[in-house]
Order: C-alpha cells, then sequence, then structure tokens
C-alpha cells in the first residue's frame, strides 16, 4: 500500500463549510482508505492506499466528502515522495530569503501552464515574489507587505485550484508524515 497526503480546500470557513477532523477522518476510512490520520483541523489527511492514481483518489475523496458534507470539497493529494520534496524545497526557499514577514506554500491540484507561470513571475515586487516548483507555488513576502491581505501579490488566482499553508505547516508535515 502507498501513503497519500491530502490538502482540502476551503473548509471550516464560516458555519456553512465545517468540516470537524474527527469527521474528516470517519469520511477517509469509510471511501476505503486506512490508516488515516490528520493534522490540526484546517484538511491536512495522511492515508494508505491500494489505488495509484491521483486522479482518482482526489475524485473519490471529493465525491464521499460532497456526500457527507453536502457542499463541494477540493481536494489536492500528493505521495509522500511528492510532498517530501515540497518540504525540502520550503525549507530551501527560507534559508536563501532570510527575514521573509511571511511564506505560503499554495499546494495546486495542476502544475501551471507555460502563459501562467510567466504571468505568475510577473506579479513580483519589492513585497515579494512567488516562486513555482512542480504543483507547489511559495509566495515568499518581505517586510512591508499588506498583512491579512489574502492574495498580496496577485499571483494566487493565477494558480488554479489550489490550497495554502504556511511554512511552518509544510516543513512541520514533511518531517512528521514523509
Amino acid at each position: 500500500m502507498a501513503t497519500f497526503l491530502a490538502f482540502l480546500r476551503a473548509i471550516n470557513l464560516g458555519r456553512t463549510r465545517v468540516f470537524p477532523k474527527g469527521d474528516i477522518q470517519r469520511v477517509v476510512s469509510e471511501a476505503g482508505f486506512e490508516n488515516v490520520e490528520t493534522h490540526i483541523n484546517t484538511g491536512n489527511v495522511r492515508f494508505e492506499s491500494r489505488m495509484r492514481s491521483r486522479a482518482k483518489i482526489e475524485a473519490a475523496l471529493e465525491g464521499s466528502f460532497a456526500r457527507d458534507r453536502g457542499f463541494e470539497v477540493p481536494t489536492i493529494v500528493f505521495s509522500t515522495t511528492e510532498f517530501e520534496v515540497i518540504g525540502r524545497d520550503t525549507a530551501e526557499l527560507d534559508a536563501a530569503h532570510p527575514g521573509l514577514a511571511r511564506h505560503y506554500v499554495y499546494l495546486l491540484k495542476d502544475e501551471p501552464d507555460a502563459d501562467a507561470l510567466a504571468a505568475i513571475a510577473a506579479t513580483a515586487t519589492d513585497k515579494g515574489e512567488m516562486v513555482v516548483r512542480g504543483r507547489a507555488a511559495h509566495a515568499l513576502l518581505r517586510p512591508g507587505y499588506q498583512n491579512g491581505q489574502v492574495d498580496p501579490l496577485g499571483a494566487a488566482k493565477r494558480l488554479g485550484v489550489a490550497t495554502n499553508r504556511n511554512a511552518t505547516v509544510i516543513r512541520t508535515l514533511a518531517e512528521k508524515w514523509c
């Protein structure tokens, strides 16, 4: 069996999109996945599966979540090998950019195409930049960016289906689950 990590997008926002981690564990187990674990209540899930196709795993999880919750839950899945690389990239980028105010990692369902990559690169300013590596985009925000702004660089809207976590969560999950 292979181990995968899934990241749920747009849950626990307000009263209508509530999905506690205990319910997430239950639904993932009921969908046929094994050894299910969660980390904090933001939709981070580790599980084992005999399935190998990322697209099929995402579809199975999204269907199960929609049936249980009554709303769509976009889900982004990585193998532990893929996520281990994201964890290393996160640490490397932190070391290469000392003094960041924030480092968010957007986990992407699909890699951006060449046009999207060019548009993302063009959003760099003295406030920060977005560095895309495969299915992860790192928002490297320098002191002075507008704290609390959802997409301070205007780049996230060009990423397609994505969910973000801060660099600390990414590094923690890579150490804990990979």
